[in-house]
């Protein structure tokens, strides 16, 4: 089918396919949209048109599915902006923390740490690290009753250091 042939038949059918386009989007302006739509996919595959079939049912199946892939892209995207609206509303309903006491508090603490002796340091800052008393006490080569007693000493120590330096006005968890 040749171009001229193809606009002919395509003009033939521009009133009945300007109908179907408001019955399936429902007003003017996206039924302009779809077939314009519509039209443009014609032209690009005419050459896939088999000359003797029902040409009126191959543009009507590119209007139905141009429509179809619309009302999905149209969907997806209300969905989008749907669930970034639930999104932001829970971010910014959450309070704003301010960490900076939080880090200097654990920059003080990881310093006091580094005042403990080696011998109750290192099982302290393994447990801290989330090893379990049987881990630390393979890794470092002791009796396990060795390695509570250590850790033990280790708070006992850091807690004095730290009620030595800030008062007895500090809280543990």
């Amino acid at each position: 089918m040749t171009t001229s042939e193809f606009n002919q038949q395509l003009s033939d059918f521009n009133r009945n396919l300007f109908a179907n386009a408001m019955r399936l989007s429902g007003n003017k302006h996206n039924a302009q949209d779809l077939m314009q739509e519509t039209i443009m996919r014609a032209f690009a595959n005419h050459h896939k048109f088999v000359v003797g079939t029902n040409f009126k049912g191959w543009i009507y199946t590119i209007m139905q599915n141009c429509f179809i892939n619309d009302y999905r892209k149209r969907r997806s995207r209300g969905r989008i902006v749907y669930l970034m609206e639930d999104n932001m509303k829970g971010v910014m309903e959450q309070p704003v923390r301010n960490l900076g006491n939080t880090i200097v508090m654990m920059n003080e603490l990881r310093h006091l740490i580094d005042e403990l002796s080696e011998a109750n340091r290192i099982p302290f800052e393994l447990h801290f690290d989330g090893f379990g008393y049987q881990e630390i006490a393979e890794q470092l080569d002791v009796p396990l009753g060795t390695v509570k007693s250590r850790i033990f000493f280790a708070r006992k120590k850091l807690k004095s250091m730290i009620q030595g330096r800030y008062g007895e006005h500090v809280q543990y968890a």
